[in-house]
């Protein structure tokens, strides 16, 4: 019951106020667009805010984040990490699927914001597009957001990653953060019901640049998964932690 309770209560408070953020996001882009950064980065914290303390959710980051010229590559199990990931980053370029685009309102302050879109059934097309937009975000020294699998992932299953990511790694010829999580043990893909506890980002071991492009992908996929346990439950907190308050 009190799991029910908190979950509508989150979906009461997070998306009704996020109704207001994204017109003022709107209201902002009509006044300068680079307004819209510091609006969406406003809500990214009260995403967090809201999962913190209506859902009972903290976060946990596992190792040193490094930063600056990296390609980030992110396992996906919910909406969690998607809007997260401007918690963990200053103005990320993250790539996001084509259809998120075309909600009403919200694409069109994702695409000021400058998030890029991917779509998935385009083929070659899609990866120049992919590419183009990348390289732009690079040049413009912004952290570079994949989440190789194309869509959320349940937790525990660790399928093989997208070309995406091997067509971007030897384009781009940076080397590549790796970054595992835990949050479909919390928030299943599918459920309503969002449960408490902490959602761990694990930092795994820099993958360098100009790999072959088998070993490449046979790293950042086993450091991706490296939290994949049973779908149920909650993980042991391990020494050296950091935990949101």
């Amino acid at each position: 019951m009190i799991t029910l309770l908190r979950s509508l209560a989150y979906m009461l408070v997070f998306y009704g106020i996020s109704v207001l953020l994204v017109l003022a996001a709107l209201a902002a882009a009509f006044v300068a667009p680079s307004a819209v950064q510091p609006v969406a980065t406003a809500w990214a914290y009260f995403h967090r805010f809201c999962a913190r303390w209506l859902l009972g959710q903290k976060v946990r980051v596992e190792g040193d984040l490094p930063r600056g010229g990296y390609l980030y590559i992110v396992k996906h199990e919910s909406m969690f990490e998607t809007i997260d990931m401007l918690c963990l980053f200053d103005r990320p370029a993250i790539a996001a699927k084509r259809e998120l685009f075309d909600i009403p309102l919200w694409g069109r302050v994702a695409r000021r914001y400058g998030l890029i879109p991917v779509e998935r059934s385009a083929g070659a097309s899609a990866m120049r597009a992919l590419r183009t937009a990348a390289c732009k975000a690079v040049g413009e020294g912004r952290p570079l957001c994949l989440f190789p699998e194309g869509t959320r992932v349940p937790h525990g299953e660790a399928p093989p990653l997208k070309a995406g990511f091997a067509g971007l790694y030897a384009l781009l010829g940076l080397p590549v953060v790796p970054i595992a999580v835990d949050s479909g043990r919390l928030s299943p893909r599918g459920s309503f019901l969002k449960r408490s506890g902490v959602i761990t980002y694990k930092v795994g071991e820099v993958v360098p640049a100009g790999l072959d492009r088998r070993e490449a992908e046979a790293r950042v996929h086993a450091a991706i998964n490296a939290l994949n346990g049973p779908k149920e439950g909650h993980a042991p907190v391990r020494a050296g932690a950091q935990i949101s308050p």
